[in-house]
């Protein structure tokens, strides 16, 4: 793999021997003949279809629900099942294609498979000058070119660029905007696909990269550790992707130096795309934050992860019998709510006309109700009194300290009881804004409510003058808990566009509120706005569009 060979930090993970056993006996016959039975959906999605066959079924079982796969010897169809028995009584049959996604899969491994060989020929059945220079999975260095970056850089202190230039907006329904580019599947990384293009699109993160915040020929930790630089994977995935190159981008690098980083996710099974946020904001901030800050904490961090995303949540805990408050303060890089099952006080009145099957609205304002609501605490969580100097029931009621530039709300979709030992989805449709006021959540109103005026201070800061902010981004989650996929939506300019693994199409905004949200990205109203005003100036060199055509789409 020529892609690996070229960055000497690199250290590979081993290769599937299945698929190397099988590349040297028949070399791309297999690929070659799946190649003709490939099928592109007018959205761009990629599938294997045989000619003459409506329905295919298990060449076994004769079922056909869940997952088919095509054996690459015998072009026989399986189930997952017989996907797995079958190369116990056919010898050298370990390989397979899943006819949905047209991804490799082992039948020995019961893995999927990331061959760069098979990625070529499935995009080169729908892209177009596709090269060998241009498929993203050049070594870092060379990835890297120098050029003109975009730079707004509201409530972060990066270097001005004056090398913008106003161009007017020349889209066409075809054409999408600088910086919209598809992200290759490589196996069940869809998770990974999905939040990567909201930190693409989230306005102080491009700033940071694009203004060059971090530098390969200035990494010192590329230098002295044999693991490879989480950030310069990133640094040259913004590369990449506002490089103006067409054609959709394999993250290869970053995805085996993000394993390297969390080797407790390291597999090709899917992940939880909210657990893949968090590990990679761990990750920024344990290899740029160290480094930086020394033993500053978390809020004077001054790492990207911190500086973007990081929060302040106040726990009041309240004696039910002497009425003695205490209070903690907890750091936090997104919020986790609770789906509630009522309209909130702030939608009375809204016209809603989405429902659940059970007649109930959820809504974002009364999942963040119920998140600042007062909460007994059951009797086998009495805390101690200091007052009373014995364990009382008590009261808790969070409430937000301090916002980030970029809030993360995080929808608890996915419930595990460790009682029935069973886990499950929650279907509900929620409802949420994209113009958000946080002032009714954070601290000072909290506090203004429960004491009135009785007390002078409460506890306010300069974030809550920033307390209204506008949504770029959603992921959401469609499917089951076993077998799902994620899908991000991400806002430019007003415009939505639907990011689907390589694929990038412009939606409504009635898609947008249609879609089972799982995590909802929103800035603060005036970093979103001045990021929309520098959109009519191009990153790249004089004379190059702001707004160019992707594979696939146009």
């Amino acid at each position: 793999m020529e892609m690996f060979l070229k960055n000497p930090l690199y250290t590979s993970p081993e290769p599937c021997q299945h698929l190397a056993e099988y590349k040297l006996k028949h070399g791309f016959n297999g690929y070659k003949a799946i190649q003709k039975l490939l099928v592109t959906s007018p959205i761009g999605k990629t599938s294997v279809k045989k000619p003459n066959t409506k329905a295919p079924r298990c060449s076994f079982c004769n079922g056909c629900e869940g997952r088919l796969y095509l054996c690459l010897i015998c072009s026989s169809f399986s189930c997952l099942d017989h996907t797995i028995l079958h190369p116990q009584s056919e010898t050298g049959h370990a390989v397979f294609v899943d006819i949905e996604r047209a991804e490799l899969y082992c039948g020995v491994c019961c893995d999927q498979l990331y061959d760069p060989d098979f990625d070529q020929v499935v995009m080169s059945k729908h892209s177009t000058g596709l090269t060998s220079g241009a498929t993203g999975n050049e070594s870092i260095g060379q990835r890297l070119i120098k050029r003109r970056r975009l730079v707004s850089g509201v409530g972060l202190n990066f270097q001005k660029s004056k090398c913008g230039v106003s161009t007017k907006d020349v889209r066409a329904k075809s054409c999408y905007p600088m910086g919209l580019r598809g992200l290759n599947n490589l196996g069940s990384t869809c998770f990974m696909n999905s939040v990567l293009q909201v930190l693409l699109h989230a306005p102080p993160v491009r700033d940071y990269f694009l203004s060059g915040g971090h530098r390969l020929e200035n990494c010192h930790r590329r230098r002295t550790t044999d693991l490879m630089c989480l950030l310069c994977e990133v640094n040259a995935i913004f590369s990449a992707v506002y490089s103006g190159d067409q054609n959709p981008y394999t993250p290869a690098q970053f995805l085996y130096s993000w394993w390297q980083h969390s080797a407790n996710l390291a597999s090709y099974e899917q992940q939880d795309a909210h657990e893949f946020f968090i590990s990679m904001l761990d990750a920024i901030h344990e290899k740029e934050g160290k480094a930086r800050n020394g033993s500053k904490g978390n809020e004077d961090c001054q790492c990207i992860a911190h500086r973007v995303f990081y929060g302040l949540l106040r726990s009041d805990v309240t004696c039910m019998t002497c009425g003695f408050t205490s209070t903690t303060y907890d750091p936090c890089l997104d919020i986790s709510l609770n789906l509630n099952t009522s309209v909130s006080s702030t939608e009375k009145g809204k016209k809603l006309t989405k429902r659940n099957d059970d007649g109930s609205m959820s809504t974002l304002s009364g999942c963040l109700d119920l998140f600042t609501r007062p909460e007994k605490l059951g009797s086998d969580q009495k805390l101690y009194c200091q007052n009373c100097q014995e364990k009382q029931d008590s009261l808790k009621q969070m409430s937000i300290r301090k916002l980030p530039l970029v809030l993360s709300l995080h929808v608890k979709r996915f419930e595990h009881s460790f009682v029935k030992k069973s886990s499950r989805k929650i279907d509900r449709y929620l409802h949420f804004p994209f113009s958000l006021d946080l002032s009714p959540y954070l601290s000072s109103s909290i506090l203004r409510a429960r004491y009135g005026n009785r007390i002078y201070s409460f506890g306010g800061d300069e974030s809550d003058m920033f307390s209204e902010f506008e949504i770029f981004a959603v992921v959401t989650h469609s499917g089951t808990l076993e077998s799902g996929h994620y899908v991000s939506f991400v806002r430019i300019r007003n415009q939505w566009y639907k990011c689907d693994d390589a694929w990038i199409t412009e939606v409504d905004e009635a898609t947008v509120r249609a879609s089972q949200c799982y995590m909802i990205f929103y800035a603060q109203k005036t970093l979103y706005n001045k990021a929309n005003e520098d959109q009519s100036h191009t990153p790249n060199s004089p004379g190059r569009e702001l707004y160019f055509p992707i594979a696939g789409c146009c």
